[in-house]
């Protein structure tokens, strides 16, 4: 299998490439500013984008999916409450196969209603790709989007959580300088999981953060896979 994993540093937005041994690919959460440096790498490896997924609706970056899927007709992929724009929705684990590549649906809610992680499972120790839902050492804000700590904290602590502890996680954004992790570390060491669940949400509650810039733009674009209509 090839693996590549992509920064877009204006919004320190992770994008991942899988490619499978029969030359097939799928990308996770592209985005729009970099599509033609996806395109140009998949043509270097000479892999066939067949599907474009997307972990939820993005606030801070224009989704890269539905340029794709022009330039390059790959199928887009959402979870079921995600963009409809989407040519295929999953649902909580339901599995896509393309070649020797398999990934599980984890529909983990909190951060947005719509997020969903993808597991890759055809692979030891497996890879998480988590979106906005777990980060390294941290986690996904729950203050729009119709997200909520609660949720989120069982998101995290009933369903990644309980992945085998070698499970490597790829987040969708890192702001520290880190590029992956495992679930043994994030159980062990991310400070916003070493209390309980009211400390979370408090702690979450507490935040104040600004909201993200042209957000009012960026999410009804994203609901059209970074489309104009």
């Amino acid at each position: 299998m090839i693996f590549r994993q992509l920064l877009d540093k204006r919004s320190s937005t992770f994008s991942y490439i899988l490619g499978s041994t029969s030359g097939n690919a799928i990308i996770i959460d592209p985005v729009h500013e970099n599509v033609l440096i996806y395109e140009t790498l998949l043509r270097q490896l000479e892999l066939n984008l067949k599907f474009s997924m997307e972990t939820h609706i993005h606030a801070d970056h224009i989704s890269g999916s539905g340029q794709l899927k022009e330039l390059l007709g790959c199928e887009t992929i959402s979870g079921h409450s995600g963009a409809k724009c989407s040519t295929i929705t999953m649902v909580d684990q339901e599995e896509l196969e393309i070649d020797d590549i398999k990934l599980r649906a984890i529909y983990s809610p909190g951060h947005t209603a719509d997020s969903y992680c993808f597991l890759l499972e055809s692979v030891e120790p497996y890879l998480l790709f988590s979106g906005d839902t777990l980060l390294i050492r941290g986690n996904g804000r729950t203050d729009f989007q119709n997200g909520n700590p609660e949720t989120l904290y069982d998101s995290i602590t009933q369903k990644l959580f309980l992945l085998p502890e070698s499970t490597k996680v790829f987040p969708g954004h890192d702001y520290n300088g880190f590029t992956m992790s495992t679930i043994k570390e994030e159980k062990l060491y991310n400070p916003r999981f070493n209390s309980n669940k009211e400390h979370f949400i408090n702690v979450m509650n507490s935040l104040d953060l600004p909201s993200p810039a042209m957000m009012d733009v960026v999410i009804p674009l994203n609901k059209n896979c970074g489309m104009e209509k």
